[in-house]
């Protein structure tokens, strides 16, 4: 994915992951057993991107026509170059916005990514501009037709066709518009 860059949130995430501990023991005692934490999400060394999956993210719900979505917000650097990388499902009605500063030339791929899914690419007026199938593990991006792309819409494989989404239908939240809840000041 092309993003720009985000160079404090990524030394913090590289600051808190060296923090890291993986197993701990009580102090004083000798324990029989040594009990052990899930290790916290790691960026990967030279990447943007953790090196599994990210907790969930804060939602919003999203409309496109009839069909309502529990959609995660992707925003940060780390967030976004993540995605859904080595998540092993999604719900139905469930999906993910990738949520960028400025319109550009979007590119995305299916790096760790082992669910198959279809990505819209979204104005900033909110309007779909293209809709894509992509193949889990491919990657090879799918470049933006356009340098127009200010969101990205994951949903599982097909759920555009399922829903009779098509490229023009507008995607509307709670507040109105998306460029109201993402940038509104």
């Amino acid at each position: 994915m092309k993003t720009n860059g985000f160079p404090e949130l990524a030394a913090l995430m590289l600051l808190l992951s060296t923090a890291c501990v993986e197993s701990e023991t009580e102090q004083g005692t000798t324990p029989a057993v040594e009990t052990k934490r899930p290790s916290l999400p790691r960026l990967v060394p030279g990447q943007a991107y953790l090196d599994q999956a990210q907790p969930k993210l804060r939602t919003i719900k999203l409309w496109l026509g009839a069909a309502e979505l529990k959609t995660e917000i992707a925003r940060s650097q780390t967030e976004i170059a993540t995605g859904m990388m080595y998540r092993k499902g999604m719900a139905e009605e469930e999906a993910m916005i990738f949520v960028f500063p400025r319109p550009f030339q979007a590119s995305f791929y299916m790096r760790n990514t082992v669910l198959p899914l279809s990505c819209a690419y979204i104005g900033p007026d909110g309007t779909i501009l293209e809709i894509h199938d992509m193949k889990p593990l491919e990657e090879k991006p799918i470049v933006a037709g356009t340098d127009q792309v200010q969101y990205v819409l994951e949903v599982n494989q097909g759920w555009f066709q399922r829903h009779q989404i098509q490229e023009g239908a507008v995607i509307r939240a709670e507040k109105g518009t998306l460029s109201n809840v993402f940038f509104a000041r």
